[in-house]
């Protein structure tokens, strides 16, 4: 086993351990590639989302918020291009009867997926043999991505749709009723999260490739002349959102789609990589620049004009569409494993302190609890002072009451969840009214009149 696929696999059991990550429907012997967010999880993810919003739309004056259904017209998706071509290529092995994405054998094996802009079958996928158990592979065939579902009493053709196979479709249909209700020019973006669904063929690497998952995605509609302008600010605007939320340099890198790669729409397609411990370099986020392939093909199925008029220069065009993608279950498990940091025993005393100790790095603005609060002991008045400082915080913070085991293991188990403070009331703050703020990277410790707990977290919490 080497360093990285152990530490993914310390990655999955503390995702369990500590609540984070569930297999979902897991009594029942799990289901494939679908995942439950637990206690931590879901205040991890719902954070990133937080600051992805914060930054994409609140803190913008030209991006505007949207939330469109996850069952749509189905005709959108005929004029996206998802029901003709929105596949990958399957193929079987004789053998074992595995099913494995042609492309993803190619990439495996170094070779070059021969991909051209409609994604046909890799036409030199005959030297490849099952990775499973050596066997002969069939021939490539095309497999279709979106998930079919009925609505209504009756499941014939007429009632047929999809799950929506990703979310930006939504706000390409919704475009006119922004600019309408809005009174907005272009440039302008709408941004979007939300769930999106791809029957894919070999899900896997935990969190990372799954049939079910959140984006979350912005369209920013621009003049066709700034193109390459846009599509350079933006990449700058997520490489510095990640890099600002604590991801390393050298654990992130940009990589540009060749041409027989990208979309057969796509003008330029671009990929934020992060250093993954399960097959190196994956692909995190992307910055697109669409051309007027959307636009053009909903105003050619609906019938309704969506070209743009500029209202000064009186000129009609197609917008092109500058795209930014980015996933939260992949924005968490890249934020995870830049964070997860194993160190030499740092808590309590020397008889309790193992040899490592883990501490999950993550950002204060994304960890799922913000300050944790421990009595020293369970005496009754320790408990009882303990309690009413998580009482007063709790409005404010996310937190956590914890009073079992030894200070130092209950430490421990703050830092390997990413808590950024502890709070620690002992025998003296029934004198002195004061409780210890312990600080989870420096270990630093402040002596802090309760009455000031809160103002001293917001100083804290203020200046990220």
């Amino acid at each position: 086993m080497n360093n990285k696929q152990s530490l993914m696999e310390k990655i999955e059991s503390l995702a369990k351990r500590r609540g984070f990550i569930f297999q979902s429907s897991e009594i029942y012997g799990g289901f494939g590639s679908s995942y439950d967010y637990g206690p931590l999880g879901v205040e991890l993810a719902n954070n990133i989302k937080r600051q992805w919003w914060r930054s994409m739309v609140q803190m913008r004056l030209d991006v505007f918020g949207l939330d469109s259904a996850i069952i749509m017209h189905p005709k959108v998706w005929e004029a996206s291009g998802h029901v003709e071509s929105f596949s990958d290529p399957l193929v079987d092995c004789k053998q074992c009867k595995r099913r494995f994405r042609a492309d993803h054998l190619l990439e495996a094996s170094s070779a070059k997926p021969d991909l051209d802009g409609h994604r046909e079958p890799p036409k030199n996928i005959a030297d490849i043999v099952c990775p499973e158990c050596g066997g002969e592979l069939t021939q490539p065939r095309n497999f279709n991505l979106l998930m079919k579902t009925f609505v209504g009493a009756v499941e014939d053709g007429t009632s047929q749709t999809y799950l929506r196979g990703e979310t930006c479709q939504g706000i390409y249909v919704n475009y006119q009723n922004i600019i309408d209700s809005s009174r907005v020019k272009i440039p302008f973006g709408i941004a979007q999260i939300g769930k999106a669904f791809r029957n894919e063929i070999t899900p896997g690497n935990f969190i990372f490739r799954t049939r079910e998952f959140e984006q979350m995605e912005m369209q920013y509609f621009i003049h066709p002349r700034e193109a390459d302008k846009w599509l350079k600010y933006w990449k700058g605007e997520r490489e510095k959102w990640y890099k600002d939320l604590g991801l390393k340099d050298s654990f992130l890198q940009w990589r540009e789609h060749g041409e027989q790669e990208r979309a057969h729409y796509a003008r330029a397609a671009w990929d934020i990589e992060f250093d993954s411990p399960f097959g190196g370099w994956k692909e995190l986020a992307g910055v697109h620049d669409r051309g007027d392939w959307d636009l053009s093909r909903h105003e050619k199925f609906s019938g309704v004009d969506l070209k743009y008029l500029d209202p000064e220069t009186k000129e009609k065009y197609t917008p092109r569409i500058i795209e930014t993608s980015d996933g939260v279950s992949r924005a968490m498990l890249a934020f995870l494993i830049n964070g997860y940091e194993e160190v030499d025993a740092r808590s309590g005393d020397d008889q309790s302190k193992h040899g490592k100790e883990v501490v999950l790095r993550l950002d204060k603005r994304l960890a799922p609890i913000k300050v944790a609060v421990l009595p020293l002991s369970k005496k009754t008045n320790l408990e009882t002072m303990a309690r009413n400082i998580q009482k007063e915080l709790a409005p404010y913070y996310m937190s956590q009451y914890d009073s079992s085991a030894s200070i130092g293991k209950r430490y421990r188990r703050q830092d390997e969840i990413g808590t950024p403070y502890c709070v620690t009331v002992d025998f003296d703050s029934l004198a002195d009214k004061k409780a210890t703020v312990r600080e989870r990277d420096t270990m630093k410790q402040d002596r802090i009149d309760i009455v000031d707990l809160k103002s001293y977290l917001d100083k804290k919490y203020s200046n990220v």
